[in-house]
């Protein structure tokens, strides 16, 4: 990522993000503002979200299409499932938050940095303290080997990042995530952009205008997550 150039700046607490059909063709759509709560709400339900390096302010960014998962939907394949009876996995929720995002955040795969920065921990870190942002933990053993953490808004969970340290830990959370979500009454996982890994998983393109009009309705509607922390009541049966 650059420096942004010719793009909207925002004032620290914005009370609105540009329209969305603004974006560039990356779906690059303004830069400032803060990463505080509110902000991230705002963001969040305006189908809009931040992703910057240390070297930028912070990018806000609303791609066409979005690649969506209905938890439903989730596509389990025969190892996957395998895994999820052999291995001996526990999962949990919002039992390590700021560790499952520090290890979203380590470099992986010979990569150098990563756009999780210190800011960016921090303020997903304070909005978990709000009750807005979760995390899913995946223990084997006692010890962490996976998880991912995301944003939740109504029937509408935003999906951020994932990490894995042993054999399909994170899909084995994505499974339970997934089963619990839709045990909530959730009706959509944003996994912002596509790639062959989500893909493979159930996650489909949708274009930007119909996600945004599902998501301004359904950020409205209640789940039946319990406010606070999370506690993980679905159990896989397969």
């Amino acid at each position: 990522m650059g420096q942004p150039r010719s793009l909207p700046w925002l004032p620290p607490a914005p009370r609105a993000f540009p329209s969305p059909a603004s974006a560039g063709p990356d779906g690059l759509l303004a830069t400032g503002a803060s990463l505080d709560v509110p902000t991230l709400r705002r963001a969040y339900g305006a189908g809009i979200f931040p992703w910057f390096d240390e070297n930028s302010p912070p990018l806000w960014w609303s791609p066409n299409p979005r690649a969506v998962l209905r938890p439903g939907a989730l596509r389990i394949r025969r190892s996957l499932r395998k895994s999820l009876r052999h291995r001996g996995y526990r999962c949990t929720f919002d039992e390590a938050f700021p560790r499952v995002i520090q290890a979203c955040a380590a470099p992986r795969g010979g990569e150098s940095g990563t756009w999780i920065t210190p800011a960016m921990e921090a303020a997903y870190i304070k909005a978990h303290h709000a009750g807005v942002a979760h995390s899913l933990e995946v223990w084997q053993d006692g010890a962490l080997v996976g998880g991912l953490y995301g944003l939740a808004l109504g029937r509408c969970f935003f999906g951020e990042s994932m990490f894995s340290l042993a054999s399909d830990a994170s899909k084995v959370g994505l499974v339970h995530l997934c089963g619990q979500l839709q045990a909530w009454g959730f009706a959509l996982l944003d996994c912002q952009v596509g790639n062959p890994h989500t893909e493979s998983l159930g996650a489909e393109p949708l274009a930007r205008d119909a996600f945004l009009r599902i998501v301004a309705g359904l950020v409205t509607q209640p789940s039946g997550a319990n406010p606070g922390p999370w506690s993980l009541a679905w159990r896989w049966h397969g």
